[in-house]
């Protein structure tokens, strides 16, 4: 597969050009970007920006699939026209901030038959396989809550300016919950069936008094289970990434609860009646015995070259990138309402 980079605006997207690089499968041809802080993102990654404009890689012949890195407000229409010139699309999360340009991407891809993948590194995250299997063998019984919390730090100042700039960033919750709400429907295989109340404002970003730095929502489950969230970005700068409330999701079923921390303990499941342990994954916390964690032995990058190569025994493919969109867009439009 031939890749060209549409805009390079986040630090995600370097991280998707490394993980380019490393597939034999594919070859990065070279990218676009528009803005100076844009293109030194990139800066020591060894990628070229010899693409004038965005029309310049949607006429080259040679680029198969283009991977968006720009900022969420521009990746909807940078979407649309990649497929319209009939190139794959896969892009750093989110891939667009409107419920109208997901339908135009869904329509194309389908009418096309091209692929939409998306970085949702959740999904392989260490732990993640073993919670899966937990709620699947029936360990758990039937889940009927969930709760998430994911508060990131604001990092105003470092964070790329152009979050804060009208039209550009789309909304909190859409930015950080597309990772949690992809989990739970890859975990559970439950999606959203309704937004029971949603909420943005603003309480952190004092410089931007009118961008939202806070998101929490609550929603329920196709079985009727209750998923309740918070993807603030409420977290001190002096703390990073590193409290255990960054990405942390507790399972609540009938025979027992199970917990996935991305910073701490990884996973566990206790039995409800009894409190016999059932399995853990606890780094050798008190009271639980230590497991392997697992993931899965793949990249978000390396599906979506199997999905454009028709293969299907895959863990994350168009279909889920687009229903898990639509859930966090409706949740979001639910805040925005």
């Amino acid at each position: 597969m031939n890749l060209a980079f549409v805009g390079f605006k986040h630090r995600h997207t370097g991280a998707i050009y490394e993980e380019a690089m490393k597939n034999p499968q594919i070859t990065v041809l070279g990218a676009w970007e528009d803005t100076d802080a844009g293109r030194a993102l990139a800066d020591g990654l060894g990628l070229e920006f010899h693409y004038p404009t965005l029309q310049s890689v949607l006429d080259d012949d040679r680029v198969d699939a283009v991977c968006l890195g720009g900022s969420f407000g521009e990746r909807g229409g940078e979407a649309i026209a990649a497929l319209r010139a009939g190139k794959h699309v896969y892009a750093d999360k989110p891939i667009c901030t409107s419920l109208s340009e997901l339908d135009e991407i869904e329509a194309l891809a389908a009418q096309k038959d091209l692929c939409v993948g998306c970085y949702l590194t959740l999904r392989f995250s260490a732990g993640i396989r073993n919670l899966r299997e937990m709620i699947a063998d029936g360990t758990l019984g039937e889940i009927g809550c969930i709760n998430m919390t994911a508060q990131h730090p604001l990092q105003y100042g470092s964070r790329p300016m152009w979050y804060f700039e009208e039209g550009k960033h789309g909304g909190t919750i859409n930015d950080i919950a597309i990772h949690g709400v992809d989990l739970v429907r890859f975990i559970t295989g439950m999606g959203v069936k309704n937004v029971t109340g949603a909420r943005t404002w603003n309480h952190f970003a004092a410089e931007k008094p009118n961008f939202r730095d806070c998101g929490q929502f609550m929603a329920e489950l196709d079985n009727g289970a209750g998923f309740t969230a918070d993807v603030s970005y409420a977290a001190p700068a002096s703390c990073g990434f590193n409290l255990e409330t960054y990405w942390r999701m507790t399972f609540w079923g009938t025979k027992g609860v199970a917990e996935y921390k991305m910073k701490g303990t990884g996973t566990a499941g206790i039995d409800a009646d009894t409190g016999v342990l059932l399995q853990v994954a606890c780094n050798g916390s008190r009271g639980f015995v230590p497991v392997e964690l697992k993931s899965y032995d793949v990249t978000g990058l390396g599906e979506f070259l199997r999905e454009i190569n028709g293969e299907t025994d895959l863990l994350i493919n168009t279909a889920e990138v687009i229903r898990s969109s639509r859930e966090v867009l409706t949740i979001q439009a639910a805040a925005d309402a």
